[in-house]
């Protein structure tokens, strides 16, 4: 290219002189290509009708061409070929076979005023291979799928090469006139529909054989309005491969939703291969004033292999052979009498046994469950999904499916189609014969279930849920239920449980619904706060409907024994006998034959040995007919008494999991009677216990202090507490100067303790800082700690050793104390030497105290102990005060006999004389005294000598005391004399 200055503007960027590069081939090779375009499905409705009119540009290289216009539809079937007649492309022709050059096909919706709008694109390979496969390719925008395209594309090598190519001279294409000498290396050209429009050739496109599609057109749900108009007299319409049909218009849908002709049926051609066939179309179409038919709703629905079957094969478990199981009369034969004065709850029978030992039996937690399975009790099947997920009973979807409408977008709307309604409905696809004369197969759907609306009790059971994210700042969160149905709700908001991500809430709601009318079930878990909005955790919606009619007996679950009394009470509306003749009636089954302990039903004989062989005796059984009509009926793959685990979802994070909840539904007809009374799933309450530890004895303890005579010694007292009330901490008095070790205390420590048996669990609930409204339950086991320690009285008490013991798995305590020793603590030996205080009740003995030197464990003392467990029943019948506190009883304790040398010695100086320094420094004493009073004596003999004597006595000196006076001053003087004295 040049410029006005005649200058080539590729040298020229920016001042700068650069080098020209090019690519010159010598020659080029010409290709035919031929685009199958058979048709696209599940594409984005652009128009506010909830359709689009596609079609698509098709782009190869720098040739492109279209499609024809497909118009009010989202599933475009164009069955065109698009011919791109002659195409240069240079390289060599072996590498444009294996890898070929990429084609690029958009598809647009067109419309009528302004531009056409984007819908799509595609990047697709051209085959070389001669009659290729259609294949499925996905549509992408904006990163996102929003349909597939199902196409072929053919590139052909012609046999004249191309001339030599330069760059601005383009071979002129040949046109679609040209001879056939000029295309005689070409195959010949596809049928044409219309002028210059070619259809799919029939090597390429599907094989297409009559075919039958039967609708269950059963009813609509949940419609939204349309245009601020309600929807209230809506209409089917359903589309496939070319054809349709129309289903009768719903006169009231408040009233009554489902559809008065339930069945339709229309004819036509599809292929044989189902990865080609195309989706089912369905329209709802509501009839309004003035003769307005707005299209109100749309889906649809393109995995068509999962209704696919045999017309001629029997299907015993088909939803076909429904029969009208919830709208038999009610007669005196199928209900059961329910005794109006019996309570709601039963009452449990034993104390250990409840509804919480079966779920807990039934997850693995044998700890908490008890001697409930040593009993030949049931267990229920916990389900770790949403029941409707669970393949073995075929999502519950086995009568009909719901398909979920949806309504186009606006067209400067970005988000998903909104969600308007539910179609309730099925379809059965069959081929049928190719000569009409032969007689069309039997039909799939007949004797359908009633269509009229059912009054039903609903029994909620929310056991727990965990899991949870938290709302407070605390890290955790306040839940409490909430349940909706229809215009029923039941907010249990004054009971939330404080503080926690694993409720459990064991909680029964009962309420009443009108099927189809209030079909959803909702069950919410709300944030309880005190001075803003509760905030909403999360939900889950069960569709009610869906487990009235399945076939899989999903309204109330089969246990596993039928039980008249007992934690396992027979609930359901009919006996297990009634069951499974209903269910011979649904499925054309004969009548099951009863015999003594036996029953035959369908050809199959059901011994009672078969059923409770090896299973312990269980006082609660009801009659053996009922027994053994209910071990068929679990034997036909039907719902089993269960929990199931339903995940929780948040409105505003529609696609995270906010947590799971476990609970179950019991659904009951009300035509068919009372139903049986509901489980008591309260949760356990703790019981108030109390822990007597009685301190007789200590001995050998460690020597850790020293007297003031230097001997070794220590002021022992024993500490002891609860693990999760050490608040309680309570502590003996202290036994003063034990020279061996030897303690001697007779006190009492008493701890109360709430307990829950079934469970081995303390339950401690407190307050975890002091602004917190409401406490914190834990669950701990009941862990007993002793410790003895050394007094000091100007320093820190020194630690000396401690036992811990779990009072389920204690160990045996030694009879005597020349037994104990560290072997007892030692968890590596069996059951056999451990002991459950709660079973024992009582236990004496001597027990040994830990300590660590040197990293290894050390015996640091023995302690003599009485335990005993108490109710607190007993605990008012039989008192006992703490240490030697009255009342003094149960035992009554006498004061320690200790040595008398056990004493604080600075308070008692008399006993610290008396019993510590005579005793060792008694010879001492006694000679300082001997010598003092020696002393004594000599310096009272010198001053009281009779020189002194006799001059007081006479007042002058004696005779011979004159002599000695004159023979010492004489002495005196000389000394004097001769001394430095000598001048005086």
């Amino acid at each position: 290219m040049m410029d006005d200055d005649g200058k080539s503007i590729s040298t020229l960027s920016f001042g700068v002189n650069r080098p020209t590069i090019s690519c010159i081939f010598d020659c080029g090779n010409r290709y035919h290509l031929r685009c199958y375009m058979y048709q696209a499905r599940d594409l984005i409705a652009m128009d506010k009708d909830s359709f689009s009119d596609p079609y698509a540009i098709v782009s190869f290289l720098h040739q492109s061409q279209k499609t024809v216009v497909i118009k009010n539809t989202l599933n475009p079937t164009w069955d065109q070929t698009l011919i791109f007649y002659e195409i240069e492309i240079f390289g060599d022709p072996q590498n444009v076979a294996e890898s070929p050059p990429n084609i690029v096909v958009e598809l647009y919706d067109q419309d009528t005023y302004g531009a056409d709008e984007f819908m799509g694109r595609c990047i697709c390979q051209p085959s070389a291979s001669r009659s290729p496969r259609l294949s499925w390719y996905p549509v992408l925008k904006a990163n996102r799928n929003v349909g597939e395209l199902l196409a072929a594309f053919e590139l052909i090598q012609r046999e004249k090469p191309a001339l030599h190519h330069i760059p601005g001279f383009e071979v002129r294409p040949i046109s679609a006139c040209s001879s056939q000498s000029e295309d005689s290396d070409l195959p010949y050209p596809p049928p044409q529909r219309e002028p210059n429009i070619y259809m799919v050739p029939q090597g390429i496109k599907p094989v297409l054989q009559r075919t039958a599609v039967e609708i269950l057109a059963w009813g609509l749900r949940n419609l939204k309005s349309y245009q601020l108009a309600s929807v209230t007299s809506p209409s089917l319409l359903v589309e496939c491969g070319g054809q349709f049909v129309q289903s009768c218009v719903i006169k009231n849908v408040k009233k009554n939703p489902n559809f008065d002709v339930s069945v339709l049926f229309m004819e036509v051609r599809l292929p044989k291969e189902s990865l080609y066939s195309p989706p089912i179309m369905v329209k709802i179409i509501d009839n309004r004033p003035f003769g307005r038919r707005p299209v109100v709703g749309q889906c649809t629905i393109r995995a068509l292999g999962d209704f696919y079957c045999d017309p001629y094969r029997e299907d015993p478990h088909s939803p076909q052979e429904h029969t009208d199981d919830v709208s038999l009369t009610p007669r005196d034969d199928v209900l059961i009498d329910i005794d109006d004065k019996e309570p709601l709850i039963p009452v449990q029978e034993e104390e250990f046994i409840d509804w919480w030992s079966k779920f807990y039996a039934s997850t693995g937690e044998r700890e908490k469950c008890g001697c409930y399975l040593e009993k030949g009790f049931d267990t229920l099947k916990v389900y770790e999904t949403e029941l409707e997920n669970v393949e073995d009973f075929e999502h519950l979807s086995d009568f009909c499916h719901t398909f979920k409408l949806y309504r186009g977008r606006t067209q400067d709307s970005n988000d998903d189609p909104s969600v308007v309604g539910e179609f309730k409905g099925s379809f059965k696809i069959y081929p049928l014969p190719d000569d009409p004369r032969v007689p069309m197969p039997p039909r799939q759907f007949h004797q359908l279930p009633a269509r009229g609306p059912q009054e039903c009790l609903v029994r909620v059971y929310i056991i727990r849920a965990f899991g949870l994210q938290p709302k407070d700042t605390n890290g955790k969160c306040d839940p409490y239920v909430k349940i909706s149905v229809g215009k029923k709700s039941i907010n249990d908001q004054d009971n939330y449980l404080p503080c926690t991500l694993e409720p459990v809430f064991g909680k029964m709601f009962e309420l009443s619904c009108t099927l189809p009318l209030e079909k959803d079930l909702k069950i919410t878990l709300y944030d309880y706060d005190l001075l803003s909005k509760d905030e909403k955790i999360g939900e889950t919606i069960i569709d009610l409907e869906n487990r009235f009619l399945s076939k899989y007996g999903a309204r109330c679950g089969l246990p596993q024994t039928y039980c008249v009394s007992g934690p396992n009470q027979w609930r359901d509306q009919l006996r297990p006998s009634q069951l499974l003749h209903l269910f011979s009636l649904q499925h054309n089954y004969k009548a099951p034959t009863y015999k003594s302990d036996r029953v035959i039903f369908r050809e199959q004989e059901y011994v009672l040995s078969e059923l409770e062989d090896g299973k312990a005796p269980n006082p609660h059984l009801g009659p053996v007919e009922e027994r053994l009509a209910l071990y068929v009926l679990r034997k036909q793959g039907l719902v089993p008494e269960h929990v199931e685990t339903r995940p929780l979802y948040s409105p505003l994070q529609p696609e995270i999991e906010q947590g799971k909840l476990q609970m179950w539904v019991d659904l009951f007809p009300k035509s068919l009677g009372q139903p049986g009374p509901p489980f008591n799933i309260t949760p356990r309450k703790a019981k108030r216990f109390y822990l007597r530890c009685i301190i007789w004895n200590t001995k050998d303890v460690i020597l850790d202090d020293l007297s003031i005579t230097g001997e070794k010694m220590s002021d022992i007292y024993v500490k002891g507490w609860l693990v999760g009330h050490e608040e309680n901490k309570q502590k003996t008095d202290v036994h003063y100067r034990s020279m061996g070790g030897e303690g001697n205390f007779n006190w009492r420590f008493v701890f109360p303790f709430d307990y829950l048996p079934a469970e081995q669990m303390c339950y401690i609930a407190k307050k975890e800082h002091f602004w917190s409204l409401d406490k914190t339950e834990n669950k701990i086991p009941p862990q007993l700690i002793f410790q003895i320690w050394d007094n000091d009285k100007f320093s820190f008490d020194d630690y000396l050793g401690s036992i811990q013991m779990d009072l389920n798995r204690m160990p045996k305590p030694a009879k005597t104390a020349e037994k104990c020793s560290l072997d007892l603590v030692d968890d590596t030996w069996s059951s056999s030497r451990f002991v459950s205080l709660f079973e024992q009740k009582t236990v004496k003995g001597w027990w040994p105290c830990v300590a660590e030197q040197d990293q290894k464990k050390i015996l640091a003392g023995k302690l003599e102990m009485t335990l005993e467990i108490v109710a607190e029943q007993e605990h008012e019948e039989r008192p006992a005060g703490m240490g030697r506190d009255e009342p003094n009883m149960n035992p009554k304790l006498e004061d320690p006999k200790r040595p008398e040398t056990s004493f604080l010695w600075f308070t008692s100086p008399y006993k610290t004389l008396k019993y510590i320094l005579w005793r060792r420094y008694k010879w001492v004493v006694i000679l300082a005294i001997v010598l003092f009073i020696l002393l004594l004596f000599l310096g009272v003999f010198i001053y009281a000598f009779p020189v002194r004597w006799g001059w007081e006595r006479t007042g002058g000196l004696t005779k011979v005391g004159s002599v000695v006076a004159e023979m010492v001053l004489v002495q005196v003087a000389a000394k004097c004399n001769g001394g430095p004295w000598g001048t005086m």
